[in-house]
């Protein structure tokens, strides 16, 4: 079945991050729960996972609102990556009420940035945006069904 999702890279704090969404959105995480770099089976050619990457998250999962998966992973330096924060990942949420659009959005934005206060537009959405504690960027656009 397809499905969309978004993913996330962490440097060393996706566990933090995804206790703090979990929190906020409720459910479980799936696929399993955690999966950490120690889970990966060694494989001939390839150089072990350093002794202070082991327990990052490898992979996380959590279905948020309407079925979406937010998806994360530790991005380590030793195996190559480089984390950087930018505007290049949004997440946009579309809940069913202005209630639950006002909720979520002061759960995510607290600690974090309001770049847009939730207001009535001109599209006939409930719309704001922020920008969370961790860095990461939401919108919310609510179409209230009558």
């Amino acid at each position: 079945m397809a499905r969309v999702s978004t993913y996330l890279n962490f440097h060393r704090n996706a566990e933090e991050v995804f206790n703090f969404y979990k929190s906020i959105f409720g459910g479980e995480f799936t696929s399993g729960g955690i999966a950490r770099f120690r889970d990966i089976p060694p494989a001939e050619g390839m150089p072990p996972i350093a002794d202070e990457d082991k327990d990052l998250v490898m992979h996380i999962e959590l279905p948020i609102l309407g079925g979406h998966l937010l998806m994360a992973t530790d991005a380590p330096e030793s195996m190559g990556f480089k984390v950087s924060h930018g505007n290049n990942v949004h997440i946009n949420l579309e809940p069913d009420t202005k209630a639950e659009t006002k909720r979520l959005f002061v759960a995510l934005s607290a600690g974090g940035k309001v770049t847009m206060e939730l207001q009535d537009m001109f599209w006939g959405a409930y719309y704001g945006s922020c920008t969370d504690k961790y860095g990461i960027q939401w919108m919310f656009n609510c179409v209230e069904k009558n």
